[in-house]
């Protein structure tokens, strides 16, 4: 199932771009009515903050260009290294501000991309107890990022 979305890069600038809400485990509670679209719009916001911060497994060195010497004044794109430490603030304040025991359905459902029922088990919580912690987080969440 294709959606059109906003993608806002941090007040820079907006573009839109389709993506496919069977992708995600948050996409597929969204398109099914089991989470709202802002439970959804917070869960992907700590997720891009998650893969902009580079914290998920890595499978191979870095093959970036090394930067340019000599180079002086204000750039026009923030650094990556910057861009990294930056979005790691953003999302340790957001993990930190959902509260401890729910930080980790969180993490595995939005970033890891793990299902809810494989979150369960990992967990060794009864079945459906996933969903309700899930969405309380993702409630808390919104709160944090100020949506409304």
């Amino acid at each position: 199932m294709l959606a059109d979305r906003a993608l806002d890069d941090r007040g820079t600038h907006v573009r839109n771009v389709k993506v496919n809400l069977g992708e995600s485990p948050l996409g597929w509670l969204a398109a099914r009515g089991r989470i709202t679209n802002r439970q959804l719009d917070a869960g992907e916001q700590l997720r891009r903050d998650w893969t902009v911060a580079n914290l998920g497994p890595r499978t191979t060195m870095r093959w970036d260009a090394s930067p340019a010497s000599g180079r002086r004044g204000p750039g026009g794109a923030m650094d990556s290294t910057l861009a990294q430490i930056e979005a790691k603030r953003r999302f340790d304040a957001a993990i930190a501000a959902v509260g401890r025991g729910m930080e980790d359905v969180l993490w595995r459902v939005a970033c890891a991309g793990e299902g809810l029922e494989a979150t369960e088990k990992a967990l060794g919580w009864p079945t459906r107890a996933g969903k309700v912690v899930l969405c309380i987080a993702l409630d808390r969440l919104g709160d944090h990022y100020g949506m409304k």
